[in-house]
């Protein structure tokens, strides 16, 4: 794990905002010259921090189905248990965010699907796969109040 500043904060704020800003552009916010700038993105690349770019996509209006937040409670807890759950929730691509969580809940999953009828069969053939799924909770999203990658609040 590598040591980050303020600089390296600052230039993952701004790449989480604007993955495309120009690297002229990304050196006058933090302060910096292009040279060391550019040098810190690369070193924020190599240590896996920056993980990748991507387009942030407004599903709702590219996608007409519905989302959905699912959270799955295991009946066991074995490594394997959850290992063979993880592998099959990796497998699926109706799931595009899925959160291992302590507490009473195992994990929260976020699903896309076309309609509650294409939902309802995935999750059937979840439970006929049997992953060790013991109870799950389906809740129907209404509206996207917030949805953010740009990182925890400065100072933190």
């Amino acid at each position: 794990m590598i040591k980050l500043d303020r600089y390296d904060l600052a230039i993952l704020r701004i790449l989480a905002r604007d993955g495309r800003i120009t690297k002229s552009r990304l050196a006058e916010e933090v302060n910096l010259s292009i040279s060391p700038a550019w040098e810190r993105v690369k070193k924020l690349e190599e240590s896996g921090i920056i993980r990748g770019y991507r387009a942030d996509i407004d599903w709702t209006a590219a996608f007409k189905g519905s989302r959905i937040v699912v959270e799955v409670t295991l009946s066991r807890h074995t490594a394997q248990d959850m290992r063979r759950f993880e592998e099959r929730v990796l497998s699926a691509p109706e799931i595009v965010q899925c959160y291992a969580t302590g507490g009473g809940v195992d994990y929260v999953l976020h699903v896309l699907s076309r309609d509650i009828d294409h939902y309802q069969r995935f999750i059937d053939s979840l439970l006929v796969e049997e992953l060790g799924i013991e109870r799950y909770f389906t809740y129907i999203v209404t509206k996207i109040v917030k949805d953010s990658a740009e990182g925890p609040p400065e100072g933190e």
